[in-house]
């Protein structure tokens, strides 16, 4: 009687791997349909990054180490040390770097300042938001503009402000009413989303007005920090438009940008020197971006200890 019974556990057991592998093939053939289903989503995306994107960015560096776009000798790192010595590139790029330096962290602390103040209930508080969203900046500082004629009512002499040192001042002021705004919806909506029950806790527990921003609402508000920070660096090196409108194409050595070295640079067709800037100027970007990212890193985790 003992071995019939081994007989049929070893046919059970030979059966178990092909009832198996018929149980797996639905589950697999449903997968590869998911995963084909998802391709096909990604695929217009991924070639749109891939044609507007990936492929120019490609051809930038290509260019960046030829000597011109006709014979396309390979120079390698020749164009980088000839921009690096080029003096309107070094000018653009310190008034670029001094710009972003003053403008950005102010952008960043203002609109913050002004969301806390808008979350607290003052009176006229929408009349405020409107106001602070309307882009009046553009005729105060001409020559016969506002600020000279206010200044002029006090025994000042009226400023060319774009054609003087004074035009770093304007700049930043234009940057600063442009992106406050925007930046401050940010914050105000991060602020809105911070628990209450916390703070209502903290309040109870007799925290100051002090700690319950530094310890509490900063904790919450560390993402939108790091975004709205990364959002007005990257605008800060696109403030071309504004100069470009007020001055053209060669402003005074004070509001001297790189934005404009490269589109001087591109009107010339000195592709191969255009193409090594953009390249530099893409790689400290980058390299402030991860900065930024290390440090948000860092402070959350801080925080959260």
């Amino acid at each position: 009687m003992k071995i019939p019974i081994k007989k049929k556990e070893s046919a059970e057991a030979a059966l178990k791997p092909a009832k198996a592998r018929k149980a797996r093939a639905p589950r697999d053939e449903a997968g590869l349909k998911d995963r084909l289903n998802s391709a096909a989503f990604l695929a217009p995306s991924f070639i749109g990054v891939l044609v507007f994107f990936i492929l120019p960015f490609l051809v930038v560096i290509y260019y960046a180490m030829v000597d011109n776009p006709i014979s396309h000798n390979f120079v390698f790192l020749e164009n980088f040390a000839n921009v690096l010595k080029n003096g309107a590139f070094r000018k653009a790029a310190a008034n670029t770097l001094q710009f972003s330096a003053v403008a950005v962290p102010l952008a960043v602390v203002l609109s913050l300042g002004l969301a806390v103040l808008l979350e607290s209930k003052i009176p006229f508080r929408s009349q405020f938001r409107t106001f602070f969203l309307s882009p009046i900046w553009q005729v105060l500082f001409h020559y016969n503009g506002v600020v000279n004629d206010f200044l002029g009512r006090f025994g000042f002499q009226a400023i060319d402000w774009l054609k003087s040192e004074q035009g770093k001042i304007v700049l930043v002021l234009l940057f600063l009413w442009k992106n406050l705004g925007y930046n401050m919806i940010l914050f105000m909506a991060a602020l809105g989303n911070i628990p209450q029950d916390i703070i209502e806790v903290a309040r109870l527990d007799t925290s100051s007005r002090a700690q319950i921003f530094f310890r509490i609402k900063l904790r919450y508000l560390s993402p939108t920090l790091l975004f709205v920070t990364i959002f007005s660096l990257i605008n800060s090196f696109k403030v071309f438009r504004e100069i470009y409108l007020l001055t053209n194409n060669y402003p005074f050595d004070s509001v001297y940008m790189l934005q404009h070295f490269m589109n001087n640079t591109f009107e010339n067709l000195d592709y191969q020197k255009l193409s090594a800037a953009a390249i530099i100027m893409a790689v400290v970007i980058v390299f402030l971006i991860g900065f930024l990212f290390i440090a948000e890193d860092r402070f959350g985790k801080d925080v959260e200890g």
